[in-house]
Order: C-alpha cells, then structure tokens, then sequence
C-alpha cells in the first residue's frame, strides 16, 4: 500500500460470448446477448468425471466493460492477467496487444495510452486449442500429458495505476540468516516513463506489524527511462524469529521511492527469513535435519478445472497441512495459484514449485518458452519462504543437457538462494552423471521390492537426493508392475486398502537411508486425465477429486503430534456388504498415533493391538494390525479404544448396521464474500450412526438453494460412481449479502440443511501492494 498506486479488479462484469466472432473485438459490438460471468471462469460446463477436451478446445471471446477510478486519473495504467488456459489476444478500445500464449503465469501491458475518457472495452479472445506451448505440444493431443486443462480464465485480470517513476519489482533475498550477521538483501527495479530532473530515494523497511526492525536507504539518479535496478541492505537483525513449519513467522518489507523529498510509490512485499538447504545427508531447515513428508498437488478442481477462487485454493493447503500433516508438497507439474502459495507461507507448507511440463520436449521455439516459464515463475514467487526448490525441467522429461543448463543459469541469475532440481526417471537417470546440471537429484521412484512391496532406491552418491514421486497407480508386487491400479473409492475395497500401506512403507523405507531427504509421494487429490483414468478421473490421490479422504489418507492423517490431535483411522470399512461378506479380512491395518489400541466387536473385546515397529522402524507412528474375519450377519459394532501413557484418549466407534445409515453434510466455511466469486465446498455423504463413511452407498442427492448463491456442481449428484460421498460447491451472486440455505434431499436418507452467511464485498478498488 502507498501513495499514487492502486489497483483495480476486473474479476467482475465480463460478458462471455461463446465462441469467438472476430466482430466481437470491436468495441462498438453489441454484446448484450452475452452471459454475464465472474472470474475464476471455465469455458465448459463439466461434471466431476468424463471430461472431453473437445468440450473447451476452441477460441472464445471475453468482454469488459469499465471506466477508470478517479484515482487513475494522471497514472500509468498496466493490464495484468494472472493466468489463461492457453493463449489470450487481447484489445483494448479496439487496440490490439500482442497475443500471449502458455498458462499458470501472469502477463501484462501498458495501456494508458490507448484507455478512453469514458468507458473502456477490454475483449480477449482465449484459444484454447491445443498448442505448441509447455506443457503441450506433442502430436499425441491431450492424452500425451497426464493432466486435463480446461479453457478459460480461471485466474484474476486487474489494473494497476502507478505514477510516472515507480517501483515495479522487489526481491528481498535473506542472507546467511543462521549467521549474527544475518541480513536481506533488497533488489528493487525501478520503472521510469521520463527521467526525474532530480535524484530519486529509496527507502526499504523491515516491518513486524507496525515495529520496524530496520531500514536502509539510497539515493541513485536516473539516467534514463526503462529499468533501473538498486540493491540496499538490511541488517542488524539479531533477535529475528526465522520462519520454520512449526512457528512460520512472516514480516513485511516496505520499499519506499521517495522523488523530491515526496513519496510517490510504495511497495510491501511479505517474507520470511529460513535457511533451507540440501545436503549430502538430507534436507536441513534452519540448521535441522528434517525428514521430508509430502504429496504432490494438482490445481483440478470438479466442475471447473482450475477455476476455483482463493478460498478455495487455500483450502487445499489446509488439508495438506493440518488434516494430512505434511510438511511439503510438490507443485505438479506447473505453478500454481498464488493463493494457495500464500497460505502454505502462513501455515508452515513447504513447497516446490515448476515450470509447465509432462515428459515431452518441443522444438527451440517451444523451448525458448519454457525458458521464459522459468524466468516469469521465478520472478512471480522467489518472495515465497515456503518455496524451498525450484523445479526447472519439465517433469519427466528426456535429458537434454543444452536446455536445461539454460533454465537452471536463469533460475541462478534470478534468485541464487535455493536450488534447482527437476524429477528424473530410470531413462534420465542411466546418463545422469554426464547429462544432469541441477543441485537436488530427485527421483520419480517406482518399482517393487523382491517381497511385493513398495521399493525405495539407494540414494545415488555425491548429490543430495530426494523422491519427488511414488506409490502412485502402480501396481507393487503384480507381475510386470504397471500403473493400473485404481484407488477408486466405488472400487474394489481390498484395493483401497493397499494403498495407505503403500504410502507408509515409501515413507518407512526412504526414512532408513540417511542421505535421503525424504519422500513427496504420489498424490494428495484424484484428478482428470485421459491416462490410466477411469472414466476421465485418475485416482492415485489420498483423497477424491472433491478433497474428501480416501482409505488412502489414513496414513498421513495419524502422522501429527497425538498431544495435539489423538487420531484413529481404520484402513478398511466396517462393512459385511457383497464385496467384503466377512468385513475386513486378515491382517488389515489401523493407523492411529495412539501407543496401543483395544478392540471390541459388539461390546466384547476382540483384540489387542500394538503398532507394527518391525516392519515400518523408521515411521514415528506405524500402523497397527488385525485379524478381521467376522461374522456379519448379526450386523456388528466395532468399537476401536486408544491408549497414550496408559491411560484412553479416544474411542472410536463403527457400525455395519445400514437401517441406521444417514446423511451427512457440511459446509467448509460459514461466511462467504458478496463479491460473485467467492466459494466454499459443501460436503455430502452416507454415514453410518457414529459418522463413518458407508461404502458402496447408493442413490442419489438433490439440492435446493434460497438466497444470494449458485450451485456449482451436478444437481442431482447420483452417489454410485463416486463411492456414497461427493461434493459441490456454492458461489456468491455479485454484490449480494444475507444468507444462503442449502438442502440436500437424499433418495431415501431424508435431507440436511446448512446454512451460510454472505458478507457484502469491499470496493474493487484497492491499494497495490
């Protein structure tokens, strides 16, 4: 925030037209016949699953309508597109700009010049056609890369003011930070449209709140319009609390350009201070060995693809952070919303971010771009404490020594405080010593140990190493392996059952070699692809495409500390159905954080259980193992009792009994924003009395909604395909406020009812930052 700057949302009052009809770039074109729509926006209107790329590939056309704030009034004004899907062509009061194509990273343009004294016409065409850009580009169509993305918008458009002379980068680089003469190091580029006839002054301040801890100044003349870059120091940072997963503590740096002994422009870039290093014996955060604990995360959400707001993005942080007690998470295979970047600084979620890629490798044009994906990534995100690496291949990919020194001296001339890396495979890696330029080896490790379980390499000498991939699909112990097993939650149940073991033996194995820093496994959310997809969706997620925990997820939700959150999580379901006559069977497991577990079947105690250290030595808390052959007729309860210190923490109960089975339904948030964007999950299933899950459940969910809010998502959403749970999502109306009422009517469950406030929305106006 600061003086003569702000910014202004365009999120609001496009007209969508459809496909595009060159007259549509006029701005003198009648558009009332198109749709009035709200960014985040999606071309197509899907479902959760059997997405058809022909359904978005095509161009389409995009109206806005405004007029500038008084407050732009004399100010240099910039269009920014945070991200298209895939290419944009925009024009201004009929003024074309040039076209940008690629996605998932922001572009922009000046375009005082060409705004009107009144109101302006914005119209961008979107192609998104399949295209010669990272990540696409093979000939091989959508099926080539193992993600879908669905055209639109589906990420902000604003505009920004500035005066003549402003500051229009930062980069607050912490140095030697474990050091007494830790410091950060300040590089600010300055924009000029004319030369000052004065010298000009910066001024940068390290804030905690309202304390300054320190400041720095300079003065430097310009000689010249364009850029003009300057570097100022912070120090005398001693007592500074250094942002760590467990306390991640976060301060603003506040850069000033003073002209005339007048402040003209102020920018205020968060940051934290850590030191975060890979070494030959594992990853250290500030000075510590600490095991990393990941998943990776794709940007897909049901019904719109990645067009979800911040709210939303947020969430997925949340879930990865506090419900599955990671520490890391691995952007895949792009970078992602910077909402959600945000909240993994605030909450203690490291991250790796990467460029646009999947396995393919165009030609020098399309490798030129990926090149600019690296630098424009860089330049958007290297302010992130929770960014730790950065991934400069496109995942997967071929060697190609040539162009990948190419992005990692980019990488290196933008930000020199973390390392590259970029996932190798069996093929990349048999020339590894001669072909590969990055500082972290991460391995995409996929194969069977001779006993039928996951297998973990010995980390390679010499490099610091980490698996940035497994578990997956693949298919441990099955003749000839393969990535065709489906974690489908209306799947098999013996299946589902496999896969949390899977991940706790990838974390257990990777945790015995101490030159590993640990393990980002495969992956924390279903997502659309046409590879190994059943009906479009993939299912190596923990959790289903609507974020709802899977059998899968047992395992990372009892990994926390048991003095803040005891957990018990069976890895099977209390269910004496078709599938499992006999309920869970021999040796299934039950992961809790507990010391010790006692079990009872109808009252009586069945068994007692103690964590399985032999076989998982290296998890903090290994999963427990019981013999479940039962008779179910008689429809029994289980009954699960957890015991720390010797004395019971947590009981748990499940029921078989389906005459007693309910509808669940739950908001994510109470309170939502007016502002048309805005959202917030709303969770259904079919539950046993105690609240579990029932598997297999059938029927089907209408909704009904009262006040200022839509539906996003299938009404009605028929539970077969989906395992007895799903999701929709329910989004404001344009400046509305009151409350919103939702019902969920199953087919024979009866109904629930939420409720959700929505507070009216701020002024699109704001100050920049």
């Amino acid at each position: 925030m600061g003086p003569a700057s702000g910014v202004l949302s365009l999120d609001r009052n496009w007209r969508f037209g459809g496909l595009f009809n060159g007259d549509a770039a006029s701005p003198k074109f009648n558009d009332a016949a198109f749709s009035d729509v709200v960014l985040p926006h999606c071309v197509s209107k899907l479902s959760w699953q059997k997405w058809d790329p022909a359904a978005w590939e095509n161009v389409w056309i995009y109206r806005q309508h405004f007029s500038l704030p008084r407050e732009f009034r004399g100010q240099r004004v910039f269009l920014r597109f945070d991200g298209v899907m895939v290419g944009a062509t925009p024009v201004i009061n009929g003024h074309p700009l040039p076209q940008h194509v690629g996605g998932y990273l922001p572009f922009g343009y000046e375009i005082t010049e060409w705004l009107a004294e009144g109101e302006s016409v914005l119209a961008v065409s979107i192609d998104s056609r399949w295209q010669d850009v990272p990540p696409e580009g093979s000939p091989k169509g959508p099926s080539s890369i193992d993600y879908l993305e669905p055209g639109g918008i589906p990420r902000s458009v604003t505009l920004h003011a500035f005066p003549a002379v402003f500051i229009s980068d930062v980069f607050a680089k912490p140095v030697e930070v474990l050091d007494a003469s830790r410091r950060i190091e300040v590089t600010c580029r300055i924009n000029a449209a004319s030369v000052p006839s004065k010298p000009v002054r910066i001024k940068v301040e390290l804030m905690d709140g309202a304390r300054r801890i320190a400041g720095a100044s300079q003065t430097l003349s310009l000689e010249q319009t364009g850029e003009t870059s300057a570097t100022l120091t912070l120090s005398g940072l001693g007592n500074i609390k250094l942002w760590d997963v467990s306390n991640p503590r976060l301060y603003d740096v506040v850069t000033t350009l003073i002209v005339d002994q007048a402040p003209v422009h102020e920018s205020r870039t968060r940051i934290g201070l850590r030191d975060a290093r890979f070494e030959i014996d594992g990853f250290f955060l500030n000075g510590s060995r600490l095991q990393i604990f990941g998943l990776n995360r794709h940007e897909l959400y049901p019904y719109v693809g990645g067009a979800m707001p911040p709210r939303v993005q947020r969430h997925d942080a949340e879930i990865l952070r506090r419900e599955f007690n990671c520490n890391f998470v691995r952007c895949s295979h792009y970078p992602q919303s910077e909402a959600f970047l945000d909240a993994c600084d605030e909450l203690g979620l490291m991250v790796w971010e990467e460029v646009p890629g999947w396995g393919y490798l165009g030609d020098q044009t399309w490798q030129d771009l990926l090149v600019r994906d690296v630098n424009d990534m860089i330049s958007r995100d290297r302010n992130h404490p929770s960014i730790v690496i950065w991934g400069v291949r496109a995942n997967e990919s071929p060697n190609n020594p040539a162009l990948y020194q190419r992005t990692t001296a980019v990488a290196k001339s933008l930000d020199d405080s973390r390392p590259t890396s970029g996932t190798m495979t069996s093929a990349s890696a048999k020339n590894w010593v001669q072909e590969w330029h990055q500082d972290v080896f991460a391995f995409d490790d996929y194969h069977s140990d001779s006993d039928g379980s996951v297998g973990i390499r010995e980390p390679l000498p010499g490099v610091p190493y980490l698996v940035s991939e497994a578990v997956g699909q693949f298919a441990y112990g099955a003749a000839g392996g393969g990535f065709g097993r489906f974690y489908r939650r209306a799947g098999d149940p013996l299946t589902q059952m496999q896969q949390a073991v899977s991940h706790a033996q990838a974390h257990s194995k990777a945790a015995s070699y101490p030159r590993c820093a640990g393990v980002i496994a495969w992956c924390a959310f279903d997502y659309g692809s046409l590879i190994n997809s059943y009906n479009g969706v993939k299912t190596p997620g923990v959790a289903d495409v609507f974020r709802i925990p899977k059998l899968g997820a047992s395992f990372y939700q009892t990994q926390g500390n048991p003095k803040l959150r005891p957990v018990i999580k069976p890895n099977f379901y209390w269910d004496f159905g078709p599938q499992t006559p006999l309920g869970p069977g021999k040796h299934a497991a039950i992961f809790s954080n507990c010391d010790h577990l006692e079990l009872f079947v109808n009252g009586d105690k069945f068994a007692v259980a103690q964590p399985d250290r032999e076989n998982f030595p290296h998890l903090h808390y290994p999963p427990f193992f019981c013999d479940f052959v039962v008779e179910g007729t008689a429809s029994p309860e289980l009954r699960i009792d957890g015991y720390i210190g010797g004395r019971l923490t947590l009981s748990s109960s499940f029921s078989s009994d389906t005459t007693q089975d309910q509808l669940f339904l739950a908001a994510d948030d109470a309170k939502l924003n007016g502002d048309g964007a805005d959202a917030t999950r709303l969770v259904f299933a079919v539950v046993d009395k105690f609240g579990a899950p029932r598997p297999f459940a059938g029927g089907e969910v209408a909704f009904e909604l009262t006040g200022p809010g839509l539906i996003v998502g299938d009404n009605p959403f028929p539970l077969a395909d989906s395992g007895g749970v799903g999701a929709i999502w329910i989004r404001t109306v344009v400046n509305s406020s009151g409350q919103i009422g939702v019902t969920a009517k199953h087919s024979f469950l009866g109904s629930r009812s939420v409720e959700i406030d929505v507070e009216a929305n701020a002024s699109d106006l704001e100050k920049s930052s």
